[in-house]
């Protein structure tokens, strides 16, 4: 009761947010623009539409959890009014996850939305429902909801400014942890080698969650995979907030 009272305060704060507004504006403006994209470009159009349109629900979802998720701690410490929550009967690991599960709630909504519009355009080109792409945009959404981890993992310990290159960071190595893996492959056997898989297993793989250009040109897809990137993405995000409530039980608000 105490972690659904304090997600539905945060969803309500949250909601109100310029900046959350402001982003779903540009990301549906990136959404409507891929259709004057596909018209100048030589090509399938609808695939065209397809793929910038997931890459926009990709880059803004990822955006709007850092931004949000970054302040989420760092707002009620300087507003002070992390004093009168906390001289509640309200643990710490009860005030996190209600902030967590209350922005997650908050980007459910927002992409949603960016969904529907994307959906919308896609849907007046092909005159059908392509179920496919929402395969990709849940997998999206996963990828959000561990991204408002690591944004809250690093609010409680940093402000919003350092706290959203830290994330941003995170985002684009998790992107990126596929070259590391080609380089290992090539690398000879040796402790440069065992050390660079030791980092490799640490760093996040957030193209487990990419399904964006087999959705988008109908390639298989194993269903093993399907499994590995939810249960990837759950305890990943359970892993980080796990951290988050350690470093937040340790910080001394007096």
């Amino acid at each position: 009761m105490k972690i659904r009272a304090i997600a539905f305060n945060t969803f309500k704060e949250a909601i109100r947010d310029r900046i959350l507004y402001l982003l779903l504006f540009f990301a549906a403006a990136c959404i409507i623009f891929s259709r004057l994209l596909a018209l100048l470009t030589v090509g399938d159009r609808v695939k065209i539409i397809m793929d910038v349109g997931l890459a926009s629900l990709s880059l803004f979802g990822a955006m709007m959890a850092i931004l949000m998720g970054t302040g989420l701690v760092y707002k009620e410490i300087d507003k002070k009014t992390i004093y009168t929550l906390l001289s509640k009967p309200i643990h710490r690991y009860q005030f996190l996850l209600g902030k967590y599960f209350g922005l997650i709630l908050t980007l459910f909504i927002m992409l949603f939305f960016m969904s529907f519009i994307f959906l919308t355009l896609v849907f007046l080109h092909t005159f059908r429902i392509e179920w496919e792409l929402l395969i990709a945009i849940f997998y999206i959404f996963v990828e959000v909801c561990l991204l408002t981890a690591v944004a809250m993992l690093f609010s409680c310990f940093s402000t919003p400014i350092l706290s959203s290159i830290f994330s941003l960071s995170f985002y684009l190595i998790g992107h990126l942890s596929w070259g590391l893996e080609n380089s290992i492959n090539k690398m000879k056997p040796g402790i440069v080698k065992t050390l660079t898989q030791i980092l490799y297993a640490f760093i996040p793989d957030l193209e487990n969650f990419n399904f964006k250009t087999e959705v988008v040109h109908h390639l298989p897809i194993p269903s093993e995979i399907f499994l590995f990137s939810v249960l990837y993405g759950i305890f990943y995000s359970l892993f980080l907030l796990f951290l988050a409530i350690l470093v937040f039980r340790k910080r001394d608000f007096i």
